[in-house]
């Protein structure tokens, strides 16, 4: 009897047949058909003040397709506007729905070894190297969510940067969904080894006409010794698409990591970013925006672990709810014992702009070292009636006044995003979702 995962209307077969068609090699198709096992088995997570036992995390359309493009000029419109002309002739990887339908790498980094891809072509012509970190910052058995994506992936992409590479131009990944009641499991990788550096960003949209529909998203980064990543990214999935968003990363000696997350989705999301600072002397500055509006529930999780000696890391989260929407922002900061002159700073705050909006913030350390700084803070509360006055007292409408006290409350996010396009993209998300 073939085991069928509760609303997916796929077995065991199913997926054998899929991971033929890719042509994957056996430990893949091994570890999808364990995952698909146990999805049935293994509980949801249980995030902190949100009970997600009701939302649709399996019932949607697993092989919807793309329609290829010859040119960017083809792609549709908000797709284009996340790039501008300097960045149309740049490395860049477009998914539509959970199909590549663009891809291009410049011909200076294929000389230097770098490896962009998506990861079903990566699977196949770089297998050995994927299986190296797939799935090495979390377990795929941790519980139902990750196992259906280790289950049922259908798309992603494959960064990968050679020792001493420095790029200086941005790499941008595109995906974007508009089948309707579609489900995108997307797993992204991203190697930078020793000494290399590279700026990379991943948008993700879905258009209205989707409904019902998932989004199952996993982001593995690895920074090698003495490496830098700057990693950027805005998620906005339409109201109707439940997401559940890992990004997860180690960090080796020396090694610094940045993240930008602008977290603008429209639909029910439960989000988790955590930071292995495993090196010593490695270093993470994290900057996360969220807006929640409508009825949204939506529920954070930001955990920093010092591992290394003399680590350091700093944690901004900056959050606005309105209407009756309800987010949890959670923040750990966890020192071992051993990592000493760790250094771990973070910072909560949330706006309420209405009566009916809920935001708690939960600042919490963990320290097992006596040699160490560490220290929070966290704020809730409206928008600060002196700044409002000074505003309106310039003549300027009390609704606006407001909407540019957001627009700057959230600014220290959107400056880091190093692409054009998707920084403009943010800023009109904010606009609206504000407005």
């Amino acid at each position: 009897m073939s085991t069928q995962l509760k609303n997916l209307p796929l077995d065991a077969e199913n997926i054998i047949n899929f991971s033929s068609h890719r042509n994957e090699p056996k430990w893949f198709t091994n570890i999808r058909l364990k995952a698909f096992e146990l999805a049935a088995k293994l509980p949801l997570p249980k995030p902190e003040k949100t009970r997600i036992d009701d939302w649709n995390f399996t019932d949607f359309r697993f092989d919807t397709k793309g329609t290829s493009v010859k040119s960017l000029n083809d792609l549709p419109e908000p797709v284009r506007q996340l790039l501008d002309e300097t960045e149309q002739a740049g490395s860049v990887l477009i998914h539509h729905n959970s199909e590549p339908v663009f891809a291009n790498l410049t011909e200076d980094l294929k000389n230097k070894g770098v490896i962009f891809t998506d990861l079903a072509t990566a699977i196949q012509e770089h297998g050995d190297l994927v299986q190296k970190y797939y799935f090495k910052t979390d377990k795929w058995d941790k519980h139902k969510l990750t196992a259906i994506h280790a289950a049922l992936i259908n798309g992603g992409s494959f960064l990968y940067v050679p020792k001493n590479v420095q790029i200086e131009t941005p790499i941008q990944a595109i995906y974007f969904q508009d089948a309707s009641s579609s489900g995108l499991m997307a797993h992204t990788i991203v190697v930078c080894e020793r000494g290399s550096s590279v700026t990379y960003v991943e948008s993700y949209l879905s258009d209205s006409s989707v409904g019902s529909g998932a989004a199952n998203l996993i982001s593995e980064v690895f920074v090698g010794e003495n490496a830098r990543i700057k990693f950027g990214a805005v998620d906005h999935f339409s109201s109707g698409v439940v997401s559940y968003v890992s990004r997860k990363a180690k960090v080796e000696k020396d090694g610094s990591l940045q993240w930008a997350l602008g977290q603008m989705n429209d639909g029910y999301t439960v989000s988790e970013n955590d930071t292995n600072l495993e090196g010593d002397g490695s270093s993470v500055d994290t900057k996360v925006v969220s807006i929640g509006s409508g009825a949204q529930k939506q529920n954070f999780d930001n955990y920093i672990r010092h591992a290394g000696k003399a680590t350091t890391s700093r944690l901004l989260v900056r959050g606005v709810q309105k209407d009756s929407a309800h987010s949890i922002f959670n923040a750990i900061t966890k020192i071992e014992h051993g990592a000493s002159k760790a250094d771990g700073e973070q910072t909560q705050r949330v706006l309420m702009l209405s009566k009916d909006a809920r935001g708690d913030a939960n600042p919490i350390l963990l320290i097992d070292e006596y040699d160490v700084i560490a220290g929070h803070a966290a704020s809730v509360g409206r928008v600060d009636p002196a700044q409002l006055y000074y505003l309106m007292s310039r003549g300027i409408s009390k609704e606006i006044a407001e909407k540019l006290i957001v627009e700057g409350f959230l600014e220290p996010v959107v400056d880091l995003l190093p692409i054009e396009g998707v920084k403009k993209q943010l800023s009109e998300l904010i606009e609206r979702k504000v407005g």
